[in-house]
């Protein structure tokens, strides 16, 4: 009996002493950007890249492990959730299904929820290969064309004034597919193309789409907040539109110049990286955004109503259409990625 015992509390302290093995990392600890391939290099960043070649699990563990991307992932993926809670609240007194003239909402919270989510998976699990890399970057645009489209649409259905709608409503919503799809075509090109070299060209393939996009976009709130009369300057979804329109413009040059990881070569590995403030600033923009456009839904029935009609269905359908070009444009490069990788290992 006492051999028994003993065996069995043998048994049981070998087990508590593979606790810490169990709860130790599933890989190894980040590593210098001398130990991943090029592709993965940001500038200035010298450490803090996650191996590649590990297991799915490791890099969706790595969700709550210090590296170079946490605090990307971890901006989009909280507002994400805060716009999800949002809509279900919106959904206890908007008639998302009968209402038509809700459906515009609709496509512009969920464009935002999805480019917010694609982003968060491509900061998450890009780290796997260079193959996915690639292919999560590209999934990340077409959320971004996505989100495009969905603004467009939001500040021409609701923001919109009667005077400027005469002036751009022969060209504005095609035109808006088209930029939208060219800011993905155009970002998904110089990903594959230039990458960190040539880095002027890859700015103008990449930022003068999103760039022209945003100035189309943005027109009818930038009209709306110049034209107001005194006595709506000081209506809360003016007021809300004002801040989406300045956290974009700061989220914009933070995207464009790599401040502040130039003033501090390879110490910004972790925090202060301006990709992490261009994700603060984008996530307060949407968030303007979105109560800006719940507002003129809620107070400016007249208006809209009057101005677009029946045309929501139409834009649904511009919606799907959108969606569709951007999707078999981002699996085309995929798949010239893969050739190009194929290619290169032969």
């Amino acid at each position: 009996m006492a051999t028994v015992v003993t065996e069995k509390l043998s048994r049981l302290f070998i087990n508590v002493r593979q606790v810490p093995q169990l709860l130790a990392p599933l890989s190894p600890s980040t590593v210098s950007s001398s130990e991943v391939p090029k592709v993965f290099w940001k500038p200035y960043i010298h450490t803090g890249y996650r191996p590649v070649q590990q297991t799915w699990r490791y890099y969706f563990s790595t969700l709550f492990q210090q590296h170079n991307e946490a605090i990307n992932v971890w901006t989009h993926l909280v507002a994400a959730l805060i716009l999800l809670l949002r809509f279900q609240q919106l959904s206890r007194r908007v008639d998302f299904g009968q209402d038509l003239h809700a459906q515009p909402l609709l496509i512009i919270i969920v464009a935002s929820i999805t480019y917010l989510t694609f982003s968060t998976l491509a900061h998450l699990l890009q780290a796997k290969s260079e193959f996915w890399h690639y292919s999560f970057f590209f999934m990340d645009y077409v959320g971004v064309a996505i989100y495009q489209y969905g603004s467009a649409l939001g500040h021409y259905y609701y923001a919109i004034e009667p005077s400027w709608h005469e002036k751009i409503k022969g060209f504005y919503m095609p035109a808006a597919v088209l930029l939208a799809w060219l800011s993905c075509a155009g970002s998904c090109y110089a990903k594959y193309r230039y990458h960190q070299s040539a880095r002027l060209l890859s700015r103008l393939c990449q930022e003068l789409p999103s760039g022209l996009a945003y100035m189309l976009d943005i027109s009818p709130v930038v009209h709306r907040i110049f034209t107001a009369p005194p006595s709506e300057r000081a209506d809360p979804a003016l007021l809300y539109h004002k801040c989406q329109v300045l956290f974009f413009l700061i989220g914009a040059f933070f995207f464009s110049h790599p401040y502040p990881e130039k003033w501090f070569p390879g110490k910004c590995h972790f925090f202060g990286q301006s990709h992490q403030i261009f994700h603060v600033c984008l996530v307060l923009c949407t968030l303007a955004q979105i109560e800006a456009v719940v507002l003129d839904y809620e107070s400016r029935r007249q208006i809209y109503s009057t101005l677009q009609g029946d045309l929501a269905h139409n834009f649904s359908a511009l919606c799907l259409f959108t969606v569709t070009c951007s999707v078999f444009t981002a699996a085309y490069m995929a798949r010239k990625v893969k050739n190009k990788l194929s290619f290169k290992e032969e």
